[in-house]
């Protein structure tokens, strides 16, 4: 059994329908391993690395990280409970308003154990920007040494949310920290161009395979995309969509490169299979695809 682990937040979403509000279970590193266990074959286990609350909204999340087919490498925190955001669109762009300051993920490396038991035998590991910024810096530390010292594929999604960091010169260190401990990285360019004035992809591009990654691909939300392994690089432009709601794209498009590299595509390949699953999520609300909207077959995308 080959082993894909995510590690991060997973949070209560409010999505607004009409004058009511939805509740669903979301999080960036959440909607990645989601993907990928509908993408990766049946020889593929999915976990999900995060700490939650002893409260019955715990309970309904891992329930349902249960029921999504995803294992739940669950610690639990004596007196926190699980963050919440919810969600408004306005001409298919999101804004967000959160309350996860007490989230029991938060303290998810607070100590060896979680990471120590979770990552040996892994054959991929991902993270984001959003998993380390939550964490105080000792978290920090832990988490990226273990990424460190991981001995499958290791994955950084740099995913900007500057708010939940305490400055940006304190995010841009410990992004580029993090981009050293990895082997892949997958920013986006309208992050890197807010966070280090980047004025093209290829800037971007330079800098994560400068820092180490030995595979990079830079989503451009649209635009052209740039992508690098060893030394192929490719860049290309493929067909936008108008989109609904853009909640999840980027998480989405993690998850079709990452499942299709794992399983032997080539770097073209496995861009147009993310781009492909990215551009269906974006036509529907919230992050997560109805089944009615997913392929009948399992495996890549069309």
């Amino acid at each position: 059994m080959k082993r894909f682990i995510s590690i991060g937040e997973c949070m209560l979403e409010l999505s607004a329908q009409g004058d009511l509000w939805r509740m669903n279970v979301a999080g960036d590193t959440f909607n990645t391993a989601w993907y990928a266990r509908r993408l990766l074959p049946p020889d593929w286990e999915v976990g999900y690395v995060t700490r939650l609350g002893r409260d019955s909204f715990s309970d309904r999340m891992a329930g349902f990280l249960a029921e999504s087919g995803i294992v739940p490498l669950l610690t639990r925190h004596p007196t926190r409970g699980v963050g919440l955001y919810a969600i408004e669109l306005r001409d298919g762009e999101r804004s967000f308003a959160y309350w996860r300051d007490s989230s029991a993920a938060r303290t998810l490396a607070d100590d060896e154990e979680p990471l120590a038991s979770a990552l040996p035998g892994a054959d991929a590991v991902h993270v984001s920007g959003i998993t380390l910024a939550i964490l105080p810096p000792a978290g920090r530390d832990r988490l990226i040494a273990a990424l460190t010292g991981a001995q499958g594929l290791t994955v950084l999604d740099p995913n900007l949310r500057l708010r939940l960091w305490e400055s940006a010169d304190t995010a841009r260190t410990v992004l580029m920290r993090a981009a050293r401990a990895v082997q892949v990285a997958l920013p986006s360019f309208e992050d890197e161009a807010a966070l280090f004035g980047d004025g093209t992809p290829d800037v971007t591009l330079r800098r994560y395979l400068g820092a180490g990654a030995r595979e990079v691909v830079v989503k451009n939300g649209g635009g052209e995309i740039l992508a690098a392994a060893g030394a192929s690089q490719i860049r290309l432009t493929l067909p936008r969509v108008t989109p609904v709601d853009t909640t999840g794209a980027g998480d989405s498009f993690n998850a079709g490169y990452l499942a299709a590299r794992l399983q032997g595509a080539g770097l073209e390949d496995a861009v147009r299979c993310a781009h492909a699953l990215a551009s269906r999520v974006v036509l529907w609300p919230g992050a997560l695809l109805p089944p009615e909207a997913f392929p009948a077959a399992p495996g890549f995308i069309p």
